[in-house]
């Protein structure tokens, strides 16, 4: 004898409704669960690089007595970096036509246009401060020196 189950169409919709529900919530649950529980990005991690953005800007005024005074900036002036970790530093050119700089204690040595982005690679075993320097503008005189710094810890 043989036995056949007979099955509504109704029973058959909320078959399939309940297999796409538990399929769904399993790709939701397997979603959230991979992100929730990444292992959290080390200062000392080659594979993830981050990106610090930079840019050259300009502070112009005329003093008291009429004289012209202007200042070049890196924004921000200050970034920090752990020791070992790869950052790409991405200068953006804002102000000024050209501002040629080096990374002291590095060898690193190139120039930001207006306009344009220029990107270099750091990375340092050396806690300490290094300055980046551009060399339009290094020292004091009519305008502040162009100065930013890189503090390794």
């Amino acid at each position: 004898m043989s036995k056949f189950f007979v099955v509504t169409k109704r029973q058959l919709q909320l078959v399939l409704l309940s297999g796409m529900m538990v399929v769904a919530a399993t790709m939701y649950l397997n979603l959230h669960k991979s992100n929730a529980l990444e292992e959290p990005v080390t200062t000392g991690s080659k594979e993830a690089e981050r990106t610090i953005h930079i840019v050259t800007g300009e502070y112009k005024s005329t003093s008291a007595d009429g004289k012209e005074i202007e200042a070049y900036t890196f924004h921000p002036g200050t970034v920090y970096v752990g020791k070992g970790e790869a950052v790409n530093l991405s200068f953006y050119g804002v102000n000024g036509g050209s501002h040629p700089f080096i990374i002291e204690g590095t060898n690193i040595k190139s120039e930001v246009r207006k306009g344009k982005e220029t990107v270099v690679r750091f990375q340092t075993e050396q806690e300490g401060t290094y300055r980046i320097v551009c060399l339009t503008h290094p020292e004091s005189g009519p305008s502040a020196p162009m100065i930013g710094y890189i503090i390794v810890d």
